[in-house]
């Protein structure tokens, strides 16, 4: 069990911030653990640029990112799901589709780094503070030993990191 690679979706709305960037540090700092993806209920079309400059400055590999619908993961040939989380509150109200595998679902709200206003560096500032928000909970979410726990330990400690304070 402790070899298994554990697919994980982050959803949003627009897929162009805060999902694409849970996707991206995921795959980085879990890598060989987990296999992060990421969609959106009204996909953008385009990953926002500011997210772009932010997980480039970090170092962060974007170029196979793209924003996409949460529909391809619903299809029967779409990678089976051990874990679906919503990170932005439009998206956590929505009806979702039906996942195959019945993953683990939890809510992972964080603030939308586009909605800043002011200068650009405000704005970047803004989405940086959100990908330091994300990494602190993603690091949480690594930390569980998943192999010893149960399906509802696991639920009851997703929900629990989903309710920390993302600045922690």
């Amino acid at each position: 069990m402790s070899d298994k690679i554990y697919n994980v979706l982050f959803l949003c709305s627009a897929n162009s911030a805060r999902s694409i960037i849970a996707e991206v540090i995921l795959n980085q700092i879990g890598k060989g653990r987990f296999q992060a993806y990421s969609a959106g209920s009204m996909p953008r079309g385009e990953v926002h640029p500011t997210t772009l400059q932010v997980l480039q400055g970090q170092g962060y590999d974007t170029s196979a990112l793209r924003s996409k619908s949460w529909d391809e993961f619903a299809r029967p040939d779409a990678p089976q799901m051990d874990f679906v989380f919503t990170v932005c509150d439009q998206t956590a109200g929505e009806l979702c589709p039906v996942w195959p595998g019945q993953p683990l679902t939890a809510h992972w709200g964080f603030a939308d780094p586009v909605k800043a206003e002011g200068s650009e560096q405000r704005q970047l500032d803004a989405f940086s503070q959100i990908q330091n928000q994300i990494a602190n909970r993603l690091r949480l979410f690594l930390s569980l030993p998943l192999a010893k726990l149960d399906r509802l330990a696991i639920k009851h400690e997703i929900d629990r990191i989903g309710q920390t304070s993302a600045e922690a």
